[in-house]
């Protein structure tokens, strides 16, 4: 079963998240993290954990964390071999241009808006599992060209 890395704040985010996955087709094992420095941890292990054998096949990243923002998360992720091409996406309530641009830059491989209604969420959700986890075919883990 593929992974996602939820990398979310929000306890009512992460609600309706996990909720809208759970009402999409594609039901993947989805990890949850509240801040960028735990999610550097779960990708790269920490003093008290070692790396995760297998990378998630796929990260949703939200902007505006405690701590490390998501972009030094997003930066951190692409400055590493084992995770440079991972795909992140970005799912943020921004629509500030300088954040979308910054993330794209950063190597995002996509922004999404987080929507204000749960069908919308869900149609969002059942989206990005179906292309990033069906559709898509992901490059072997650590592979650089």
């Amino acid at each position: 079963m593929k992974t996602i890395l939820l990398v979310e704040d929000n306890a009512d985010d992460i609600e309706l998240t996990l909720r809208a996955f759970h009402s999409s087709a594609v039901r993947p094992e989805i990890h949850v993290t509240r801040d960028g420095t735990e999610a550097l941890a779960s990708l790269f292990g920490s003093t008290d954990r070692p790396p995760p054998p297998v990378l998630p096949a796929l990260v949703l990243l939200d902007l505006k964390l405690p701590g490390l923002s998501g972009f030094d998360v997003l930066g951190v992720i692409r400055a590493n071999p084992r995770t440079r091409m991972l795909p992140v996406v970005i799912l943020t309530s921004s629509a500030e241009l300088v954040d979308l641009v910054t993330g794209y830059g950063l190597g995002a491989n996509s922004y999404v808006r987080k929507p204000t209604s749960f069908r919308d969420l869900v149609a969002a959700v059942q989206s990005i599992s179906s292309y990033w986890l069906a559709l898509n075919e992901a490059p072997p883990e650590g592979r650089v060209q």
